[in-house]
C-alpha cells in the first residue's frame, strides 16, 4: 500500500477510536493532511474536542485508546499546557511506524474549542522543570531537522538544531566554511549535526539511546551531506 494511504488510514482510525471512546466528543483533522498539502515527511495533527465534564477521564484513557489502534511507544505532553484545566497537547510516537508519523493530539474541552489562545500565557498551566524531559524534546528537534533537510530547508534545520542543543545545554559547532547553504543554513554535514544532537540527548537520558540511534539512522537516510 502507498505509505501516504497508510498514514491517512491511521489518522482516520485514530479519529474513529477517540470519538467512539468518548461519547459526545468530536475530532478534527488539522495541518497539512487536512489541507491536502502533506508530503512524505508530514506528521498527523488531530484535535479532539471533549465534553468539559469528561476532560480528565478522556486524558487518562487516551494512551490506551490509541494503543488499540497501533501500539504506542511514547506519549509526551507539551509542557506549556501540562496543568491546563481545559486543554493539552500530546505528542504520540507509535511503535513500528516511521518517526515522521508522530501524532500531535490537541485535546480541548468544548468550552474552549473556539479559543485557540486559551492558557497560552498562563504560567500556572506550565509544567515544572522536573515534569518534562528536555532530552526527549531535543530528540524531537533532531527529527524535525531531518525533515527540514529532506525538504531542502537548511535554515529551518539550523534553527531546530540550535534550539535542540540549547535545550540540553550542549555546545555546538558552527558549520565550517563551505558547509552553509545561505545565511544560517546547512548544506553539508547536516546528518552529522543531527547525530551529535541525538547522542548528546541520549547521554543525558540513557533510556533514550535506542530512539537516538533510530534518529541517527534517519539522518543517514534523509539528511544530505557527509558524516564527520
Amino acid at each position: 500500500m502507498d505509505p501516504a494511504s497508510d498514514r491517512q488510514a491511521l489518522a482516520e482510525a485514530v479519529r474513529a477510536a477517540l470519538e467512539r471512546d468518548c461519547p459526545g466528543s468530536r475530532t478534527l483533522l488539522l495541518g497539512s493532511l487536512a489541507a491536502g498539502t502533506a508530503d512524505d515527511y508530514s506528521d498527523i495533527d488531530i484535535e479532539w474536542v471533549v465534553p468539559d465534564r469528561a476532560f480528565a477521564v478522556c486524558l487518562a484513557r487516551a494512551e490506551g485508546v490509541l494503543g488499540r489502534v497501533q501500539p504506542v511507544a511514547e506519549v509526551r505532553c507539551d509542557p506549556d499546557f501540562r496543568h491546563s484545566d481545559r486543554r493539552r497537547l500530546l505528542f504520540v510516537r507509535f511503535a513500528r511506524l516511521p518517526l515522521f508519523w508522530r501524532l500531535d493530539l490537541s485535546v480541548r474541552t468544548e468550552s474552549v474549542a473556539d479559543h485557540p489562545d486559551y492558557d497560552r500565557d498562563n504560567p500556572r498551566a506550565r509544567a515544572r522543570d522536573d515534569e518534562w524531559s528536555r532530552p526527549a524534546s531535543a530528540l524531537a528537534n533532531a527529527v524535525g531537522a531531518v525533515k527540514a533537510l529532506a525538504r531542502h530547508r537548511p535554515e529551518e534545520a539550523r534553527g531546530l538544531l540550535d534550539r535542540g542543543f540549547a535545550r540540553i545545554g550542549e555546545p555546538h559547532e558552527a558549520p565550517e566554511a563551505g558547509e552553509r547553504d545561505g545565511p544560517g543554513g546547512l548544506r553539508r554535514g547536516g546528518a552529522a549535526e543531527v547525530a551529535r544532537l541525538a547522542r548528546a540527548a541520549a547521554r543525558r537520558e540513557p533510556e533514550l539511546a535506542p530512539l537516538a540511534e533510530q534518529v541517527v539512522r534517519l539522518a543517514d537516510e534523509y539528511g544530505p551531506g557527509d558524516r564527520r
